[in-house]
């Protein structure tokens, strides 16, 4: 008797601390859904100020099929920005822009798109709940205001999303005890090379595919998807070569500022990156034309705030294993299969946030890798995420405080990451101990 009263003594505070625990949370969800969703409805009204990139796109498809080059934006109708991706992609966005659907309803396409992520996104040792979808399509919405910078300019930043969310859904399968044979990785075959194919779009991400070694696999399977993953980020560019040799070499010179007087990527292109951040350091100090330095502070940084966090926390998880280090990290991995998948998608945002050419729209393809994270966090955690990487940047926006030629965007998605990595730290092995349900 003694027992049970004093089990019901202690129950009763702890199950009302979780209660109202739990009712500050949805509070908290609730004010954050709000808020992402006013700060949304700014772009429901026509403006042609807004969609200049979906523009510029579909420009460049017409050029191509009237049989002119899309590179040279003379060439492209009402507008001044270049086509940025490779010339295979002209024939493959085609069926997009035919008849003017996209560029005349992009608004609801694209936001079709961003609800698709939060729909196709896996969880990690959980099964698939109501709560985990809504958290994760609020975060692909609101998070680092990715998805409202997607939505002003039509890039098509979009589709990268939603073939990464495919990708991740198809990569990160549970993973049997039984299912040894290579047959069974088909779908993650097919993962591989979509993921390949989205970094693709923009070369600088490509470092992003090295972090499928780190899924809970034997490292001959790993490094057969790794392959594969190569063969679909090289397949375009062969396509490219091979059968738009003419249109190759435009492209290149575009993206080198060979071609005078027009718009093309640069070091000195605002965009909230590690890079433009190291270059802006140096501005300051009076070294403006030191590329070498702006390098080194750039890899410096990189290191520091990211890459060596995250192999710091690796090498804790297997400090405790005995073997050579590749061999313990391998056995490590596949022993804890929910914290190697855990790992790995917090690999891909970290070298997806390390890259030296990070637009404000590609914080929503970082949003979608983070997506598939939040929601297997402890409730503090997860309200930390909430309130840093949606809450702060919305309400920055929804004020009239421009972010662009700024940090924000880069400031609140490192402070997400380490809050991840955090967690990960803390408890690498939670979902194995807490079987489905963290």
């Amino acid at each position: 008797m003694s027992d049970v009263t004093g089990t019901a003594r202690w129950s009763g505070p702890s199950a009302e601390m979780a209660g109202q625990r739990n009712a500050r949370l949805a509070c908290l969800i609730a004010l954050v859904a709000v808020l992402v969703l006013c700060n949304l409805a700014n772009y429901a009204a026509p403006d042609m100020n807004y969609g200049w990139d979906v523009r510029v796109n579909c420009a460049a498809v017409e050029a191509h099929v009237d049989g002119l080059d899309p590179y040279y934006v003379k060439n492209l109708k009402g507008t001044r920005f270049s086509y940025p991706y490779l010339p295979a992609t002209l024939d493959a966005f085609r069926p997009l822009c035919a008849g003017g659907f996209l560029v005349d309803h992009r608004r609801g396409v694209f936001l079709a798109i961003a609800v698709l992520c939060s729909l196709l996104l896996p969880g990690i040792g959980r099964t698939r709940s109501l709560r985990d979808v809504a958290l994760r399509g609020l975060y692909v919405l609101g998070a680092f205001v990715g998805f409202e910078w997607v939505l002003a300019s039509g890039n098509f930043a979009i589709l990268g999303g939603g073939l990464t969310a495919a990708a991740l859904a198809l990569l990160l399968r549970p993973v049997k005890p039984e299912a040894g044979h290579d047959r069974n990785d088909a779908p993650r075959v097919a993962g591989a090379a979509l993921l390949g194919l989205v970094m693709s779009f923009k070369l600088v991400f490509c470092p992003v595919l090295a972090a499928l070694y780190f899924l809970p696999l034997p490292r001959r399977r790993k490094l057969v998807l790794m392959t594969v993953a190569g063969l679909g980020f090289a397949l375009p560019i062969l396509v490219s070569v091979v059968f738009y040799p003419d249109l190759f070499s435009s492209w290149l010179l575009a993206i080198t500022g060979g071609i005078p007087g027009q718009h093309s990527v640069q070091i000195e292109e605002t965009n909230p990156s590690l890079l433009l951040w190291a270059q802006t350091i140096v501005d300051r100090v009076g070294l403006a034309d030191s590329k070498p330095l702006v390098f080194a502070i750039y890899a410096l940084a990189a290191s520091a705030l990211v890459l060596a966090p995250l192999g710091c926390s690796l090498l804790r998880a297997v400090r405790n294993n005995e073997g050579s280090l590749l061999g313990r990290l391998d056995r490590w991995l596949i022993d804890h299969p929910q914290a190697a998948m855990r790992i790995t998608v917090l690999a891909m945002y970290g070298l997806y946030l390390c890259s030296p050419r990070l637009k404000e729209y590609a914080f929503f393809e970082l949003a979608v890798y983070a997506a598939v994270l939040i929601v297997d966090l402890p409730a503090a955690a997860l309200a930390a995420v909430l309130t840093i990487g949606v809450a702060v940047p919305t309400l920055v926006s929804i004020t009239g405080v421009t972010i662009e030629g700024g940090f924000v965007q880069l400031a609140v998605a490192l402070m997400c990451f380490w809050i991840l990595l955090l967690d990960f730290r803390a408890e690498p092995e939670r979902l194995e101990q807490k079987a489905v349900r963290p």
